[in-house]
């Protein structure tokens, strides 16, 4: 009825004053709770007639482990664009995706999987859902044609952005992004950063730029494969960008880094999992006590003899009642997998204790040696560990290759399968498990660039928003988005995506919303006042397995 209202006060007054735009119309309407007119869209000192935006997969909508057509069309860029596009701004391209599945191909063989859905009791891929896909976009075969106004690569680094080819496919997969690929065309070798300045923008967003920066290092647990970019390369890499963005005047908004931990792939994996009703956990209690009990003795004879000073931490115990911690490596503690091998070996005792596993004594030799090898820096996690998101699917699992190691050496299979359970007698490797000193480096470097974003925004006069606070409040209390309380809980938090790091689509409308209110602050624009915020029912929270 209020929409009708509108309508008719607008025929009545046709004369006195033009129809104003039918979308507007209907956003004030829906915003206009009090039934007073809100003000008109205006920019301020803003030109939004040619929007483009550099990122990495915030920027590009990157959803549920992959990108697809849904996604792109609800990028946080994108639903920025429409808003820009009630007061004057022009037309904003995006390098579409060939289907709603996601995946990449080359040539006709797939790099990377289709979209994750939401299986019954969590995430699974689409596949195990549908059934196989084939995956359409191939960035050999089918590119689509730029220049594009949304420059978003998901993986890409800071110092990605102003590289020469990293779209280029002859470098790939060495030393190019497939997802860049599909953006240069005719121009190989042309950097993001060249890209965006070609298209001599007059508004631009800078977002998650250092993102992946400390992403790669987190997802692979600080194993080193992936290291944090030091804050120099990350600081010129970032100069280099704004610098080139706002050459000729542009104006801008950049978004600084949250604190990735505070996400669901880090915080959904509890660091106790092991539960004593399950039944494939429990009724192993007493062996495995019986086993950690000869290592927590070795431990505790070690500290006596002032060999290390930490058997407590070492200290390995399943509890019968309540659930447990599993066991992980901890590259902090100091190796001792000599001492463990001499201090079995001397201990006249261990032959007999093998023996209740099957093994003779003279298989005493070669197995102190394999426990010293996997114990000598285990202990326990505890609840200032994190764990990725994919260590749900190995802990408890046998490791098939150390399973098959453990046979090499002699051990009866169904010993060897005891022996490598995955978090329970072998310590988890450093690549499933963030430990306290790896998130403090995490935080450290997140901290830094920070500090040189607001820096840089500060002296290039670019609106500035404060995504980590954001994801602070989503990650503690909640965040309210009109009448949906959001938090980062997988699944069912509302904010974050089934991979655990990337945003739903309501998720990316509440960014857009964010850098929207820090443009009104920054140029005198007018859209949170004037109703023209992104609403968070327009926004799904998941995609079907159906979506076509």
């Amino acid at each position: 009825m209020k929409k009708l209202k509108y309508i008719a006060l607008s025929l009545l007054t046709l004369s006195m004053v033009a129809c104003e735009n039918e979308l507007v119309q209907d956003l004030r309407d829906r915003n206009n709770t009090n039934d007073e007119p809100l003000p008109e869209l205006t920019v301020g000192s803003a030109d939004f007639s040619n929007y483009v935006a550099v990122g990495a997969s915030f920027t590009a909508g990157f959803t549920d482990n992959a990108l697809f057509i849904a996604a792109q069309e609800n990028s946080f860029p994108n639903i920025m664009s429409n808003k820009f596009a009630l007061a004057g701004g022009g037309t904003f391209t995006q390098p579409m995706m060939s289907d709603n599945f996601g995946g990449l191909a080359v040539g006709g063989m797939r790099i990377t999987d289709p979209r994750l859905v939401f299986g019954g009791a969590g995430p699974v891929p689409l596949e195990a859902v549908i059934g196989p896909v084939t995956v359409s976009t191939d960035i050999a075969l089918n590119n689509p044609t730029g220049p594009f106004s949304n420059l978003g690569v998901p993986g890409a680094k800071s110092f990605h952005l102003v590289a020469p080819g990293y779209g280029n496919l002859a470098n790939f997969p060495a030393a190019a992004n497939p997802y860049a690929v599909r953006m240069t065309g005719n121009t190989p070798n042309a950097s993001i950063l060249e890209l965006a300045m070609a298209q001599s923008p007059t508004f631009v967003s800078i977002s998650e730029v250092g993102g992946n920066d400390v992403l790669g290092y987190a997802t692979t647990g600080g194993d080193g494969s992936n290291p944090i970019t030091p804050t120099a390369t990350f600081d010129a890499s970032l100069n280099v960008l704004v610098a080139g963005l706002t050459a000729n005047g542009a104006k801008g908004v950049i978004g600084n880094l949250p604190n990735i931990t505070s996400l669901s792939h880090f915080t959904t994996v509890p660091h106790n999992p092991l539960e004593p009703s399950n039944p494939d956990f429990g009724p192993l209690i007493p062996t495995l006590n019986n086993l950690f009990g000869a290592l927590n003795g070795v431990y505790a004879f070690l500290e006596s003899q002032g060999a290390i000073d930490d058997a407590a931490e070492r200290t390995v115990i399943f509890s019968e009642t309540d659930a447990s911690a599993v066991v992980i490596v901890d590259e902090n503690l100091a190796n001792i997998s000599t001492l463990i091998t001499q201090t079995l070996l001397a201990n006249p005792a261990f032959p007999a204790f093998l023996a209740q596993f099957g093994l003779p004594p003279e298989a005493a030799p070669q197995v102190a040696g394999l426990l010293g090898l996997v114990y000598g820096q285990a202990r326990q996690a505890t609840a200032d560990d994190l764990f990725v998101l994919p260590s749900s699917s190995v802990i408890g699992s046998v490791n098939a290759d150390f399973l098959a190691f453990l046979q090499s050496q002699g051990l009866p299979p169904a010993v060897a399968g005891q022996f490598a359970v995955e978090g329970v007698t072998l310590p988890l490797e450093d690549k499933w498990a963030l430990l306290p000193e790896e998130q403090t480096e995490i935080a450290t470097a997140t901290a830094a660039y920070n500090a040189s974003i607001s820096s840089v925004a500060s002296s290039n006069g670019l609106a500035l928003v404060d995504l980590n606070s954001i994801l602070v409040e989503a990650s503690t209390t909640g965040i309210m988005f009109d009448d949906y309380l959001m938090n980062t809980d997988l699944v069912f938090g509302g904010l974050v995506s089934l991979d655990g790091i990337h945003l739903t689509a309501r998720g990316y409308a509440l960014m857009a919303n964010s850098f929207l209110q820090a443009i009104d602050t920054t140029y005198g624009s007018n859209f949170e006042a004037s109703g023209n915020l992104a609403k968070a029912g327009d926004y799904p929270t998941n995609y079907s397995p159906t979506l076509q």
